[in-house]
């Protein structure tokens, strides 16, 4: 009787589902992804709103530009899990303080 194969799957393979390797895409994902826990976690404490509004913008801008260049479902589905959290982080940021809330102004 055949038994089925089964491959060691990790988080790399998963995101070049197609066979091959995606070096800037894949670190553009896992940047997003960071850079959107960060401005997530920070807006729990609302002194934090220069850190959870600069992150979050940088966040949003790997995302989107990862969004434009990615090249599988993987990269894309992180990608857009951390983008959320960075636009999460960024508009409450904003909410708390903005940008340069305090310090200019």
């Amino acid at each position: 009787m055949a038994q089925a194969v089964r491959t060691q799957r990790s988080l790399i393979s998963l995101l070049n589902s197609d066979g091959e390797a995606h070096p800037v895409e894949n670190t553009l994902a896992i940047v997003t992804i960071v850079l959107g826990a960060i401005a997530a976690f920070s807006t729990f404490s609302p002194g934090l709103h220069l850190l959870s509004s600069w992150v979050g913008l940088v966040g949003i801008g790997t995302g989107l530009w990862g969004q434009f260049i990615s090249s599988t479902t993987g990269e894309r589905f992180l990608l857009i899990i951390g983008l959320g959290a960075a636009a999460f982080g960024f508009y409450l940021g904003l909410a708390h303080g903005g940008l340069f809330g305090g310090v200019i102004g």
